[in-house]
């Protein structure tokens, strides 16, 4: 048998303290259990579960499956298996010593409290923060009822949960959680433990993170003195601190102090280790990527050099961080203008990554954009051409993958880096198109990533939702299925010859995928990926499609600049037409967004610029001029477009920019207004099985506890992290003021509805709660055909400076107790809502009456044709990059809702009034479509004198 030598010493060493043979038994398992333990810690994996099996064999035939002996063998092969990194074979067994441990010793043991640790370490690296939580919160209460609060263990559980509230992001979870656990290290252990100071350093990571810098930098130093009390100025740890803190002085601009204190650490490990050792590379590339930024080529190169030799030496060629070595150099040569060079370095670079990472991993695919970079610089464009269109490919296929596990914010930040890559394929096509070199595929390519991109994250949002309102099976599966694919993502990350289980994963995730769009309805349309060709096809000879796009110019130079631009697409052109319109700050100038946008200047917003005045500085263009003029030379014969607004688009009415005097564009064509032109091809799908309204108006905003409603809420309450009540309460302030004309409003509106046979259910003054529009849809009920809201809207603008401030304890407030999510920053009023909104005591048991534009994204409006938010603002929201209004609009249409019209500013309650009626009356009276309904209301009053502000506010999306 293996390892008799080794059973043989546990039988010499424990016979003669063994006083009968289950007590021997259980030392020899015990004695095994340590010599597997001492195997994983020298990394010999394979040798330890040999260890573990005889362990194993030992108590089966003892003790049998369901003991604390065999219990102690299924959690160590499960450790075993995870510090191997096989994460499967771990959950497997570390599950078995859980189900066994709670059986056998109970869920108030700290055996169990073990397991449930262990599995969830399992769970975390996996990006299974789901299953990895409740499991870290119940071993943190055993050990808090068992050990205490003042406990070390209980600190680590504290500590533990911080890092996985770190790695969802949700750094309002993970603070109290490090100040706690750092608090009670501090009093049990002293400020020289290590465990005081790797708290200390957790916290800084995070203030870092966030950009908190200077709170950051305090306890960088803290962490900093620790190390030079208690190991010395010689010893690596220190020199890891001063590392830290370096990479904290960066981020802030000192490079005075960065560069002091690399050298510092770079002494201290050269002395320690030597000149040759790998660690030393690292210095010498963190003092080169350093000199690089400082424009200081002459130092940086020799330190590359030195670099590149040591990890050569140490790791050979084939290794990915030489592989890195050779991208930082072939990026300096690139600044020093040696091409030559560049291009040697990449490609080495590249073909190092594809075979020992594979075309997955994101440092090949940045391999790619380096050398379609250095292609563009080089005008070699049919070499650039198929780089650009592969990392399109790889990118997108990438993100889509990323959809089914990463939860909306950690999505958003992700997007960021495919955003970044469209960034430089437009920056691309502008340069060309300024050279007058032909584009060729590039606007092909860059229409398909703004497809893709654009209006992605509300595709996605819509994805992840839907499970959750299907049966408890397809939820279950969901989860699954997320697992599955996270799993996956962790194996990309690694080089190919570390991957384990990764056709399995495969095979696993698109059974449970395709299970979820054969039950989940939209499910497929969801996953559907759409191409410019696609969009074409659904164009007519009179149509045409435009995606508006907005992006930073980083090429041949990086600069300050966004410029807006057009991708034109006509039914018999062979490809998009890429027009460029206008730079940002122009823009910014004309809409003035800073102040308040009262009539006049609205107004003068939409009207021609004045060519007779007189100034001594040349008149501002308009609108026109800007934006429209330069796409009318295409325009020819085009009576149709559809266009999918960007940036600071979204705040115009384009229907109401004028042409003439006596004319605008909604008289020379007709404007529909898309999220994406996407949505040509897949159109949101309403059943309209019913013929009912929701009417909301006339709202109290005062709180009256002598009459409230009784009406109970149906669905789940989203309370807790994504509440109002984390929204930054200096934003707030003031009430909100009765709106009589709102009542007046949807009286009106009713008495058009009931007479066109529209069902109504009206909801006014306290009757109108939060809890009466959240059961909208409930329990799979239908959602009525028209939502029409008269009440406040409000948007709060990201707010910088908010991320500067921190809590010095936890009786403060703290840092996150903000908008953190963009879809907090917008919502709607309702009855009762002025108390939370000045930060008072809510009535207990009650929803508080801000309706956040996150809590509406949850809701079933599947049914719902129309929503109307004859609100102020309401069309308003965080403008994120190309994704578009990041509030109301994008609420309403992850839960489902076809067409909704809200405001861009202020619009005067009774023009609001007698808008909304004439719109009603031509669409169920009338009977004309929506579009023409609403297009001929706005025409109606303006043609009867009324100026822009009192009629172009309200703009229609589909």
């Amino acid at each position: 048998m293996k390892y008799s030598f080794l059973l043989m010493s546990v039988f010499i060493l424990n016979l003669l303290s063994a006083q009968t043979v289950d007590s021997f038994a259980i030392k020899q398992v015990d004695s095994l259990i340590k010599i597997s333990r001492n195997l994983t810690a020298k990394r010999d994996f394979d040798k330890a579960i040999e260890v573990n099996v005889v362990a194993t064999e030992i108590a089966l035939e003892k003790f049998g499956r369901e003991s604390a002996a065999y219990g102690s063998c299924a959690f160590n092969r499960g450790r075993v298996n995870l510090h191997k990194g096989d994460y499967l074979e771990a959950e497997k067994w570390n599950l078995e010593a859980k189900d066994i441990r709670k059986k056998v010793l109970g869920t108030e043991h700290l055996d169990y409290a073990k397991s449930l640790n262990n599995l969830a370490a399992v769970y975390v690296p996996l990006g299974e923060y789901e299953k990895a939580e409740p499991l870290l919160l119940e071993a943190k209460d055993i050990r808090q009822k068992v050990l205490g609060k003042e406990h070390p263990d209980y600190a680590n559980d504290l500590f533990s949960l911080a890092v996985l509230y770190n790695y969802m992001s949700n750094y309002k979870k993970a603070e109290p959680l490090i100040l706690e656990a750092k608090d009670i290290q501090e009093k049990v252990l002293g400020k020289e433990h290590p465990d005081y100071a790797r708290s200390l350093f957790a916290l800084a990571t995070l203030y870092m993170d966030i950009g908190n810098y200077e709170k950051a930098e305090q306890l960088f130093l803290k962490t900093k003195d620790i190390q030079e009390k208690v190991l010395g100025k010689e010893h690596p740890s220190y020199a890891k601190s001063l590392h830290n803190l370096a990479s904290l002085y960066k981020r802030m601009g000192n490079y005075e102090k960065t560069e002091l204190l690399l050298l510092e650490a770079k002494a201290i490990q050269e002395r320690d280790m030597g000149t040759e050792h790998y660690d030393n590379s690292l210095n010498l590339s963190a003092l080169a990527i350093l000199y690089k930024d400082m424009g200081n080529y002459e130092k940086a190169l020799p330190l590359y050099l030195e670099a590149k030799a040591i990890r050569e030496k140490m790791l050979g060629v084939e290794h990915p961080d030489y592989a890195s070595c050779l991208n930082n150099l072939a990026i300096v040569y690139r600044d020093m203008g040696n091409y030559e060079k560049v291009e040697l370095f990449h490609l080495k670079a590249k073909a190092i990554r594809e075979k020992v990472l594979g075309k997955q991993h994101p440092e090949y695919v940045k391999s790619l954009n380096n050398l379609a970079d250095l292609y563009e610089r080089q005008s070699r464009f049919l070499e650039a051409e198929p780089l650009l269109e592969e990392v399109l490919t790889l990118s997108q296929s990438k993100l889509l993958h990323a959809t089914s596990f990463l939860s909306e914010i950690e999505l958003a930040k992700y997007t960021a880096i495919s955003q970044s890559s469209g960034d430089d394929l437009r920056a691309y096509l502008l340069a060309r198109q300024v050279n007058e070199v032909s584009p060729g595929i590039l606007p092909s390519l860059a229409y398909d990533h703004a497809l893709f991109n654009k209006g992605f994250l509300l595709n996605a949002a819509s994805r992840v939702n839907a499970p959750s309102m299907a049966s408890p099976e397809t939820v279950e599966n969901n989860l699954s299925f997320k697992g599955y694919r996270r799993c996956l993502a962790a194996e990309y990350a690694k080089p190919i010859a570390d991957r384990k289980n990764v056709a399995e994963l495969e095979e696993k995730a698109n059974l449970a995928e395709k299970e979820l769009a054969r039950s989940v309805a939209g499910y497929a349309d969801a996953l559907r990926q759409v191409k410019w060709q696609d969009v074409k096809a659904t164009l007519k000879q009179a149509n045409a499609a435009i995606e508006f796009i907005s992006f930073k110019v980083n090429f041949p130079k990086t600069t300050d600049s966004i410029v807006y631009a057009a991708l034109l697409l006509k039914h018999g052109e062979k490809q998009p037409i890429f027009i460029p319109l206008f730079e940002e700050r122009s823009l910014d100038s004309l809409l003035n967004s800073k102040s308040e946008r009262k009539a006049d200047y609205v107004n003068t917003l939409y009207t021609l610029a004045d060519r007779g005045a007189v100034a001594v500085e040349a008149p501002k263009k308009s609108l026109y001029e800007i934006l429209w003029k330069p796409l009318e030379k295409e325009l020819s014969g085009i009576k149709t477009i559809y266009f999918s607004p960007t940036g600071l688009l979204h705040r115009l009415n384009l229907d109401a920019i004028p042409v003439s005097e006596t004319e605008t564009l909604a008289d020379r064509y007709i404007l529909i207004e898309l999220n994406s032109t996407r949505q040509l091809v897949i159109p949101t799908q309403i059943k309209n099985a019913n013929n009912d309204a929701a009417l909301f108006g006339g709202i109290q905003y005062e709180q009256d506890t002598t009459m409230q409603s009784n009406e109970l809420l149906l669905v789940g309450r989203s309370r807790g992290e994504l509440s109002f009540n984390y929204v930054d309460s200096t934003l707030r302030g003031g009430s909100w003021n009765y709106l009589a004309g709102t009542e007046r409003e949807v009286n009106a509106i009713e008495k058009i509805m009931q007479s066109a046979g529209v069902q109504t259910i009206l909801k006014k003054g306290c009757f109108a709660t939060e809890e009466s529009f959240k059961n909208i849809g409930a329990n799979n009920a239908a959602s009525p055909r028209i939502l029409h809201i008269a009440t406040h809207g409000y948007f709060f603008p990201d707010s910088k400076e908010s991320r500067q401030s921190s809590v010095v304890n936890r009786q403060e407030e703290s840092v996150f107790k903000m908008s953190e999510h963009p879809m907090l920053r917008s919502g709607l009023v309702m009855a009762g809502g002025n108390a939370a909104w000045q930060g008072k005591q809510t009535l207990d048991g009650r929803e508080d009456g801000i309706f956040t534009a996150y809590e509406i994204s949850q809701m079933n409006l599947s049914n719902t044709e129309l929503v109307v938010l004859s609100a102020c603002e309401t069309g308003l929201g965080y403008i994120q990059g190309n994704e578009g209004v990041y509030g109301l609009q994008r609420a309403f249409k992850i839960a489902g809702a076809k067409y909704l019209i809200m405001s861009l500013w202020q619009v005067p309650d009774k023009q609001t009034s007698l808008l909304m009626t004439t719109f009603y009356k031509k669409w169920l009276e009338d009977k004309m479509m929506i579009p023409e309904a609403f297009h001929a209301a706005q025409k109606e009053l303006r043609e009867v004198g009324l100026d822009p502000y009192q009629w172009a506010g309200f703009v229609l999306v589909e």
